[in-house]
């Protein structure tokens, strides 16, 4: 596997450290959005083509953040066959809070239980869509730092995005991705070509801590998006033309030097025109660009206009949303199947656009290629940063590995349950009612979730959360479950041989099975 290497073996700089494996998750369920059109009386084609959202998924009571976050994590260490015991550090990003002081990174360390892996760095990030990013980098600094012990890194990133019912309800979504961080990637980051830009402004904040719903102001928070696309593409471009020129190279920069180019959707139509930015800026920043010929044609009128004065001119919006069209048919359309099928998941959301691309991509079309990322966080804060892909797209290889555990994608999509617009605003008005609720069981169906998905069973009366698993087999007996023991905790070494002699029923006093290896593990209370 990429990434491993003894510690003795370590050279002064691990190579190409980078996200060797990359999972998915998303829930089982959605809404159409031109049902829900119909549903909330909006004119047609508001939300499927003023937006780009086709679909939008979201959870039941029965999935909170931790449950997601449980998911993801167990779906990329069984997919990848890897212990707990190779994880050296831990990074959550989200802003699906819960608790105002545990950690979601504390309540995924029960997965690690088994393993007796209690060395495990790290802890959860918050800003808005940025706190993802933001836990990517820590886990990278951390592979390339003096306090790397040769382990891999894992990131989580995970959110449900819910919207009080009104025009922003249909930009939702939810989902959690988890990333293998490690040296040997297949999809490296390209060292010191990152461009940052960090500013105050209340354009999505969540001041009311006991509501889900977000204060949005839509004008400035596009404002501030496209602003901070700007400032993060100068700085980039800067910063890797700076290094051309230490490598003897004269060459200026431009869009084209990025293979494909993958951005934070809060919703398609966002991308596009962030997209459509890009070329506004490589054009303004060319010193003799081609109008006659070429991608700039015709676009000579728009060649004194000042960046900030072009965040709602929709006549330079249109010109260059026309210029880019076969640049994001080329380089950014594919990315937003997840965001276009599934909605904003917030801190996944670039990253669920960097699975699409992925999973629609062959390895051969991909190996050796630049992807730019462009990651946004309201409040805000945004960077822009490249991954390079390896070469070797061989049979067997990383990259190879990688994209085939994401070919799977438009079939998972594909399998989920359809709901009606009616349903689907019952269960935000549940989620409204009780998600800070203690002495609270969660009504929604276990059946209707995924296999292998994490739910919650219960809250008590302290608002401790407890927290099953559906079997990832419905043909198979029940698996075990995580909860919080309320009494003292014993291990019984099962082998799985005696646990079907006892027909799976439960032993008396044991309150659940929760299994690892060869043995199972029991609660008693």
């Amino acid at each position: 596997m990429p990434g491993s290497a003894p510690v003795s073996y370590l050279g002064p700089w691990p190579k190409d450290v980078g996200i060797i494996a990359l999972e998915l998750y998303f829930p089982s369920q959605y809404v159409d959005q031109t049902e829900l059109e119909e549903f909330d009386g909006v004119p047609a084609g508001k939300y499927t083509v003023g937006l780009g959202q086709a679909r939008m998924g979201f959870c039941s009571d029965r999935e909170d953040i931790n449950s997601l976050c449980l998911t993801v994590v167990q779906r990329l260490m069984e997919k990848n066959a890897l212990s707990y015991n190779s994880i050296g550090r831990l990074e959550v990003g989200t802003e699906t809070i819960i608790d105002k002081s545990k950690s979601v990174k504390t309540a995924l360390m029960q997965l690690f239980e088994n393993s007796g892996n209690t060395d495990v760095e790290g802890i959860d990030t918050t800003n808005a869509c940025y706190g993802g990013t933001a836990a990517l980098f820590n886990a990278v600094n951390w592979v390339e730092s003096s306090s790397w012990d040769g382990r891999y890194a894992l990131v989580v990133a995970g959110d449900i995005a819910v919207y009080a019912t009104g025009s922003a309800r249909p930009t939702g979504g939810a989902g959690a991705v988890a990333m293998l961080i490690g040296p040997n990637a297949p999809l490296a980051f390209e060292r010191g070509l990152r461009g940052t830009h960090m500013q105050h402004a209340y354009d999505f904040y969540k001041p009311d801590m006991v509501s889900e719903y977000p204060v949005v102001d839509g004008k400035l928070s596009i404002q501030c998006y496209l602003s901070a696309l700007d400032r993060c593409y100068s700085v980039y471009r800067n910063k890797i033309h700076a290094q051309w020129q230490r490598e003897g190279s004269d060459k200026s920069f431009s869009l084209e030097d990025f293979g494909f180019l993958v951005f934070h959707s809060p919703y398609c139509k966002l991308v596009q025109k962030s997209l459509a930015r890009l070329m506004l800026n490589d054009f303004l920043n060319h010193p003799n660009p081609n109008t006659e010929n070429g991608p700039f044609t015709g676009l000579e009128a728009f060649r004194d206009v000042q960046p900030e004065d072009t965040y709602f001119d929709r006549d330079v919006e249109k010109a260059f949303m026309k210029a880019s069209t076969d640049m994001f048919e080329r380089k950014t359309k594919a990315s937003l199947l997840i965001s276009n099928q599934n909605g904003n998941m917030y801190t996944p959301s670039v990253y669920g656009c960097l699975a699409s691309l992925i999973a629609q991509h062959t390895p051969s079309q991909m190996a050796g290629q630049r992807i730019g990322v462009f990651s946004y966080g309201s409040g805000f804060a945004a960077t822009l940063y490249s991954l390079r892909v390896t070469q070797d797209h061989t049979p067997g290889s990383s990259l190879d590995k990688l994209v085939l555990s994401l070919s799977d994608l438009k079939t998972r999509l594909d399998s989920r349950k359809k709901v009606s617009p009616a349903l689907f605003s019952e269960n935000m008005k549940l989620r409204e009612d009780t998600h800070h609720l203690a002495n609270y069981v969660p009504q929604g169906s276990v059946e209707d979730l995924f296999p292998g998905t994490w739910y919650l069973t219960r809250v008590d009366d302290k608002h401790r959360r407890e927290y099953a698993r559906r079997p990832v087999d419905d043909d198979l007996p029940a698996e075990s479950e995580l909860v919080r023991s309320r009494g003292r905790v014993l291990s019984l070494r099962l082998s799985l041989a005696r646990v079907l002699l006892l027909g799976m029923t439960r032993p008396a006093g044991v309150a659940t099975l929760y299994s690892g290896g060869d043995h199972l593990n029991c609660l008693l209370l």
